[in-house]
């Protein structure tokens, strides 16, 4: 299995902005002052053309799919929290937290996805809504694809039967655990303080504050080979913890971040990513700031073969 792919896939937004229904649990959204709903489409919409293009210029295949402008969907700009899809011809929907963001979910982009292969096979664990039990994807899970893990810090977006559901589904080990922020609110989703590269993990260690469940974590990372480079609260707090690596055609590996998280590393942290693969950082601080999500929210993956 690879843990990494050169295919990406984006929404390209229209009615982007700030939502306060997932800010009841999102602390990294916040309004702009001033800023009315037609300047922040606007301005998310110049970060996310220019984040396409820097992703293309280094060869990464970006399939870019337009939202609609009806249902009304603020955060359809991170896809990879209502599916993901996998080697195997596997595409799985996943339950969502907020209500508004439920509507995200579209066939004709699955459709289109499951055109490109022979055969595939759908699962969907929507049906979850019902019973207030949520999993949001790759935001909930970090999946080891190579060693068949998938790492989950729990909250209300990301809830241990349907974790376990999915490792069932796909023969997955769950390693979960629960990651606090500063103020000890459940971090809520494990994307934005957690990445997970072909060998490398980057992590807020200092979030998992329960000391059993910090040195399990250490010992799968270790076991699978990983170097683990930790960052800090601060740093998490300026998304460094939302990375993906990818890769081009021609192999070539790439760390995906955005210009807040680069910035907010210091030199050994940068020269220890940059091991890893080159590194790529838009601007995306209308998006991180109304949206509570950086780059990596923005990407799903394609391992469709």
């Amino acid at each position: 299995m690879n843990q990494i792919t050169d295919k990406l896939i984006m929404v390209r937004p229209v009615n982007f902005g700030f939502n306060p229904e997932t800010a009841l649990d999102n602390a990294f959204q916040s309004q702009i002052e001033g800023l009315n709903s037609s300047a922040a489409q606007s301005k998310a919409l110049k970060e996310f053309d220019e984040f396409v293009s820097l992703l293309e210029n280094k060869g990464i295949s970006v399939q870019v799919f337009e939202d609609r402008k009806d249902p009304f969907t603020p955060d359809s700009i991170f896809p990879n929290n209502w599916f993901t899809t996998h080697e195997d011809g596997t595409i799985i929907t996943y339950p969502m937290y907020s209500e508004s963001r439920r509507k995200e979910r579209r066939d004709d982009i699955l459709n289109s996805l499951a055109s490109t292969v022979n055969k595939t096979k759908r699962y969907g664990f929507e049906y979850f809504e019902d019973e207030h039990k949520f999993l949001e994807g790759t935001g909930s899970m970090i999946l080891d694809r190579e060693n068949r893990i998938a790492y989950a810090c729990l909250s209300e977006r990301t809830n241990i039967e349907l974790l376990e559901k999915f490792c069932v589904l796909k023969n997955y080990q769950k390693m979960f655990f629960y990651a606090l922020d500063e103020t000890g609110k459940k971090i809520y989703h494990t994307n934005v303080m957690m990445t997970l590269g072909e060998n490398f993990a980057l992590i807020c260690m200092e979030s998992v504050q329960d000391e059993e469940e910090q040195k399990k974590l250490r010992v799968s990372l270790e076991q699978s080979n990983k170097e683990i480079i930790e960052i800090t609260y601060k740093q998490m707090n300026s998304f460094a913890g939302n990375m993906l690596q990818a890769k081009n055609k021609a192999g070539d590996r790439f760390v995906i971040m955005s210009n807040q998280a680069l910035t907010s590393l210091n030199e050994d942290q940068i020269n220890r990513i940059q091991r890893h693969g080159e590194i790529i950082a838009p601007i995306l601080d209308t998006i991180e700031t109304l949206g509570g999500g950086s780059a990596r929210c923005m990407l799903a993956e394609n391992f469709l073969s």
